[in-house]
């Protein structure tokens, strides 16, 4: 406080011609200068609280509310959809009669997924002569189900390279930080030319506790390029501790999806945390406010100081 300029205040004064004479017996030296006033105690209360309130400003006060909780899934599911020529057989029927290609059953299929599995993150892969991620893992399901009603029957290629996209899922789920890793693969399992052999990726999924759930789409008495191998798809469910499904009509599809639900529950992973904001600007407030009565206070004293001089 002593450091802040002394308030100036300007008082009447009576001059007299023999002013020298007067202060002569002091000894004094008569020169220019002001009156100081002497600072009040409601003045150094208003300038330690205004030096108060900015330090406490400084410190950056901030008030924290309540907690809040929130769900989050706990769970990464990545979807591989084999795309390759293969899926164009028409094995699936209707009960009005229409027949279906694999992949159309398999899109249906998916869309119901969507509806189902609200709480988990869901990705996506489409695999033909290569291996493609299609959507990464998300928790907006509308796109995802987009994503997957605009695949088309070779669009990855014509091949099946079913070791190759477990081998990009693994690569996915290395990235992930969910420890709940699922990966359902539909496809007709015929395998034609896979870097790696799926049974071989598979084995490596496990070392990362990725479980496969291997859907195999289509009639097993196909024959030809696009009859199933049954004996892939078990081989690679078993390797993981996951499960194959043999699927040949909607319904079936329906409940591979129910069963695989019924292993694989949903998961939730609470998330709390509390809100905070920040209250600097009160004492920066209230710092100004003690500025301007500060001064306020000292106008009104001098004016009044004023008055009374020119009424003496």
């Amino acid at each position: 406080m002593r450091l802040v300029p002394a308030y100036k205040q300007s008082r009447s004064s009576v001059k007299v011609p023999f002013f020298d004479k007067l202060v002569e017996p002091s000894e004094q030296r008569p020169e220019t200068g002001a009156m100081i006033l002497r600072r009040d105690r409601a003045q150094r209360f208003l300038v330690g609280l205004t030096w108060l309130c900015l330090v406490l400003a400084a410190a950056k006060p901030q008030w924290i509310g309540p907690p809040i909780e929130q769900q989050k899934s706990g769970r990464d599911l990545m979807i591989a959809v084999d795309l390759s020529g293969s899926m164009e057989a028409r094995d699936f029927s209707l009960p009005s009669g229409e027949t279906l290609n694999r992949l159309e059953v398999v899109k249906r299929g998916l869309q119901n997924l969507a509806n189902q599995r609200d709480t988990d993150r869901l990705g996506l892969i489409v695999f033909g002569s290569a291996a493609y991620l299609q959507s990464p893992f998300t928790d907006d399901h509308a796109v995802w189900a987009q994503l997957v009603a605009e695949t088309e029957i070779g669009m990855a290629g014509q091949s099946t390279v079913f070791g190759d996209a477990i081998g990009l899922a693994i690569k996915l789920f290395k990235d992930s930080e969910s420890k709940n890793r699922v990966l359902i693969v539909l496809t007709d399992g015929n395998d034609t030319g896979s870097t790696v052999p799926p049974v071989d990726a598979a084995k490596v999924a496990a070392t990362y506790d990725i479980r496969i759930y291997t859907i195999a789409i289509g009639d097993p008495a196909t024959v030809g390029e696009e009859a199933l191998d049954m004996e892939t798809i078990e081989r690679v469910s078993a390797v993981t501790g996951g499960q194959d499904f043999e699927v040949m009509d909607q319904e079936e599809l329906r409940a591979a999806y129910r069963a695989i639900a019924e292993l694989e529950p949903e998961l939730y992973e609470t998330i709390s945390f509390r809100p905070r904001q920040s209250l600097h600007w009160v004492p920066v407030a209230l710092a100004a406010c003690l500025y301007l009565l500060y001064h306020s206070l000292g106008m009104w004293r001098t004016r009044r100081r004023g008055r009374a001089a020119r009424v003496a």
